[in-house]
């Protein structure tokens, strides 16, 4: 669920790294280091434009640090970092549940609840009894391949393409459990989210396959799209934004739509337990559920926003430009949800001796 591609963010993301390493480094919890809400995001997120709202209200009161993948961030909050509002993704959520790190929000003080879309809304590991959930949806979109048309010429529609020999060394996948492990268990035919150890064993054989034609396992989508637009790389595994900043670019690519599937992700807002800014909280999560942050949201990085009220505000062609559906439902008929993996540990050990060459 890495979920995040970054446009215009270098300055802000070295920022957020050096806030972050300060934190670590000094033991300090930002939610005792006075009066500002802290937002820990993937990178890419932190712009202002997606909360005009609580910056009315209280201008210069958000500190944001950001992250290149969410179980990056789950360990660094399990170190000590203690931001008051972190945004992981739905697989993760479980996870963070058993660290003890999250308090409960109550959906009666989400405004914009209702207008969240019920398949996000009823996601089961997001509950947290009755008006109270673990997690605000906020943002959803696809992993896929995207690739050079001009260099692969009519590939078939399928994540074979990331095998395929004839570009070792040109080739880029995600480096995170829930991406392209999980594209290996699909090719493999075992389900990636409940698998045995002989299905590990089936996963392990597919990435070993794999290994000697990447030139890099990454988050970086910065340095994947300028290796895209240069040629360098021919195909990569990568989110919604990468496709629409290339496209934007004139750099001649396709959004591959798979037999297998793309992969669907879905991210939102937690509330860190023992935050001492949770009014200042709800009125950041209800800035960012504002129609005019979703739109933003769609029509910047091509990923959908949790609200219907966000889609009805893009136009019908632009979406159509973007390829995406007006209901995530319509999406997920055709895609694999990324769920929570119940071998994450077990999958996340075999991946890193995977990529160490073992």
């Amino acid at each position: 669920m890495q979920r995040k591609a970054i446009l215009k963010t270098m300055m802000m993301m070295a920022a957020g790294a050096v806030s972050v390493l300060a934190l670590l480094a000094g033991g300090t919890s930002p939610a005792s280091a006075g009066s500002k809400l802290t937002y820990f995001t993937w990178s890419g997120y932190e712009l202002p434009d997606f909360h005009k709202d609580f910056l009315a209200k209280h201008p210069d009161d958000v500190e944001i640090s950001t992250f290149g993948d969410d179980d990056d961030a789950l360990t660094k909050v399990k170190a000590g970092f203690h931001p008051d509002i972190a945004h992981p993704c739905y697989d993760k959520i479980a996870r963070w549940n058993k660290e003890g790190l999250l308090q409960p929000i109550e959906t009666a003080k989400i405004k914009n609840w209702d207008k969240i879309f019920p398949v996000f809304r009823n996601l089961p590991d997001i509950q947290a009894g009755e008006g109270k959930v673990w997690m605000v949806p906020w943002d959803w979109g696809n992993t896929s391949v995207l690739y050079r048309t001009d260099l692969v010429k009519d590939p078939e529609a399928s994540w074979n393409l990331l095998w395929d020999k004839k570009y070792s060394g040109r080739i880029a996948v995600i480096d995170a459990v829930h991406d392209t492990p999980v594209v290996a268990a699909l090719l493999a035919g075992v389900n990636p989210f409940d698998m045995s150890p002989a299905d590990l064993e089936k996963v392990a054989a597919k990435l070993h396959e794999q290994r000697p034609l990447v030139s890099s396992y990454t988050t970086d989508m910065t340095s994947v799209e300028q290796s895209l637009a240069s040629g360098q790389l021919v195909a990569a595994m990568t989110w919604n934004a990468s496709a629409v900043a290339l496209k934007k670019q004139g750099v001649p690519v396709e959004f591959m739509k798979p037999k297998e599937g793309m992969l669907t992700w879905a991210c939102g807002f937690v509330m860190l337990k023992g935050t001492q800014h949770a009014d200042l909280a709800y009125d950041f999560i209800n800035s960012r559920l504002e129609a005019d942050s979703g739109k933003f949201l769609i029509e910047s990085y091509g990923y959908g926003a949790s609200t219907s009220s966000a889609f009805a505000a893009v136009p019908k062609d632009e979406l159509q430009n973007l390829q995406l559906p007006d209901d995530p439902d319509t999406m997920l008929k055709t895609t694999v949800f990324t769920g929570p993996m119940k071998q994450n540990d077990d999958l996340a050990k075999m991946f890193e001796k995977v990529k160490a060459g073992g």
